[in-house]
């Protein structure tokens, strides 16, 4: 029997994965968070995973997909790799992990499948995707569909951030009532800093920006 009643949320521990935790919960009354271990050098973000559902009290379940490493080999998988500062003007970042959210999502709709859960959701954004693909809305809907053929099951990949640039996230986040757990207990960094983070790579430039733009409306709202 197919449950409407529960989500299951592709789960990083980062701003835009924990902003989708706290969506969700406003609209299903049971959500599960589902992590990966796929060898990241930011793989402190589990920890924050792990602490952020333990507070909230989300069940917490974390996958072992350690072979992402050996299979794609990128900066966020090798420390010895630098990660990029900046786009390329060619071709995907170095921090972009081939089939990732692919994989993600695919074993995802398994987990929730045997439980009898329709409804995934995930916190990828056209709108501030770096150049990755697979975060697009187009790859989405084709893997919803693929998905749905393959397991014969009507699975529907939410993406409540597709559209949404940073500032906007953080509009949300805050219209959520958790602007302050999304800042400070989140870990959006490449290089494992939680919270504001390093501030180089491209993770925390992108982040700082929408951040501080959105400040700067909501004071400019306020005067």
């Amino acid at each position: 029997m197919k449950d409407k009643e529960k989500a299951v949320v592709i789960f990083s521990g980062g701003q835009d994965s924990t902003t989708c935790l706290f969506w969700a919960k406003k609209r299903y009354p049971e959500v599960i968070a589902l992590s990966f271990d796929y060898g990241q050098r930011h793989r402190k973000e589990l920890d924050c995973a792990r602490a952020i559902t333990k507070e909230y009290g989300f069940e917490h379940h974390i996958l072992d997909l350690r072979l992402l490493n050996e299979l794609a080999p990128n900066s966020l998988t090798r420390p010895e790799i630098a990660v990029d500062t900046d786009a390329p003007e060619t071709g995907t970042p170095n921090s972009f992990v081939d089939g990732r959210n692919m994989v993600f999502l695919t074993y995802g709709a398994i987990f929730a499948k045997q439980r009898g859960i329709t409804d995934l959701v995930t916190g990828v954004s056209q709108s501030d995707f770096s150049g990755y693909p697979d975060c697009r809305d187009v790859f989405i809907k084709s893997l919803n569909a693929t998905l749905n053929l393959a397991m014969d099951y009507e699975f529907d990949i939410h993406t409540p951030l597709m559209w949404l640039d940073k500032e906007e996230t953080w509009a949300l986040a805050d219209e959520l009532g958790v602007l302050e757990v999304i800042r400070d207990k989140t870990l959006t960094c490449y290089n494992g800093i939680p919270g504001a983070g390093c501030g180089n790579c491209p993770a925390c430039k992108l982040r700082k920006r929408g951040y501080e733009r959105y400040k700067e409306r909501i004071s400019y709202g306020n005067q």
